[in-house]
């Protein structure tokens, strides 16, 4: 299009609605229509969103006899000018390099070791600080609350999808489908009431591997007492927004993977600092409150750990104290870090 000569609406449904542009090009004028999708709701809330509906409607459109033809995917720039986005066969993300190394290095040491260490402590009142502050900023939509919801339980990347990927044998259908009805009920439970209240910022994704720490540069170092540690976060994923017990149980379940996996319990440093970092997130927020909803988020993040296709060193015996966990949770109203080891043994 080299000039656009009108643009008027045609119509509106329940997703969006579309316009009829008119515009001069170097074929002549030629009328064409552009859809949009509304922003709230129906799991389009986020632009990645939109932008990944319309990509999958330029790849099938097409394929399909007698279907209209889809010609591109535009986003709009800032300034209000137009880019092509489509016609890719796979997209890739760009990032910087990050510096220091991982928490799972942290956890292989700490599996060993009977109580935490100075340097360990630090770490771990980091990690509350940074979710203490990540958290702080709140959005009022019950829409993003119920989605997060939704998601834990039934996105590809997260239950149900992380059962799909699950060797055959492992666990039965039954089995698996036992532990999705009782997040559908812890569901149903957390749409209820105000609980929506509790949206707020969140990584998505806070585990070892995106966890990152490493020490300043002599030159860059603070005065003393001060702290020197580095924390850089990776893969932020499934949307800003969310629930804190998400980001708690996705680094939380981890002392307790790595504890059960060695010793067939929660014990020594691993026992101290599932402690630490409940004990230490909740004097700084004040949340007491996420113990009461981070049941169906440790369910999502321990289905995770006991997959053999993502962890292969978890042999059977260890794979089923992490469902008896997992069962343990579920049934109880609030999560008692006090009383970890009676979810593993129940």
């Amino acid at each position: 299009m080299e000039e656009v000569l009108e643009m008027r609406p045609l119509g509106r449904g329940v997703h969006g609605e579309g316009w009829l542009i008119r515009a001069r090009g170097v074929r002549g004028t030629e009328e064409f229509v552009i859809k949009s999708v509304r922003p709230s709701g129906l799991g389009h809330d986020y632009p990645s969103d939109r932008a990944g509906l319309f990509l999958l409607a330029l790849d099938s459109y097409n394929s399909l006899p007698n279907h209209i033809e889809a010609l591109d995917v535009v986003g709009l720039r800032p300034g209000g000018s137009l880019q092509s986005i489509g016609g890719g066969k796979e997209y890739y993300l760009l990032m910087k390099k990050a510096a220091g190394q991982s928490y799972f290095e942290d956890l292989e040491r700490l599996v060993g070791m009977e109580a935490l260490g100075p340097g360990d402590r630090l770490k771990i009142n980091r990690m509350a600080s940074y979710l203490t502050e990540v958290h702080s900023l709140r959005k009022t939509s019950r829409a993003l609350y119920l989605r997060k919801l939704r998601d834990i339980i039934g996105h590809g990347e997260c239950l149900m999808g992380v059962f799909d990927a699950y060797p055959r044998g492992v666990i039965t259908h039954v089995q698996m489908a036992e532990i999705e009805k009782k997040c559908i009920d812890w569901r149903a439970r957390l749409k209820g009431g105000l609980f929506y209240r509790r949206l707020c910022r969140i990584h998505g994704d806070f585990h070892p591997g995106n966890i990152w720490f490493h020490e300043r540069p002599a030159r860059d170092k603070p005065k003393r007492g001060k702290n020197r540690l580095e924390l850089t976060l990776l893969d932020r994923s499934r949307g800003p927004w969310g629930e804190a017990a998400d980001d708690l149980a996705a680094l939380a379940i981890n002392f307790i993977f790595y504890s059960v996996q060695r010793h067939g319990k929660v014990q020594g440093a691993c026992l101290e600092g599932l402690k630490m970092f409940f004990k230490k997130y909740i004097r700084l927020t004040g949340d007491e409150a996420v113990l009461g909803v981070v049941a169906p988020f440790f369910a999502f993040r321990a289905v995770v750990v006991a997959n053999p296709a993502f962890y292969p060193r978890l042999g059977n015996e260890g794979r089923g104290l992490i469902f008896r966990f997992i069962h343990g949770v579920l049934g109880s109203p609030a999560f008692d870090p006090d009383r970890v080891n009676d979810y593993v043994s129940s």
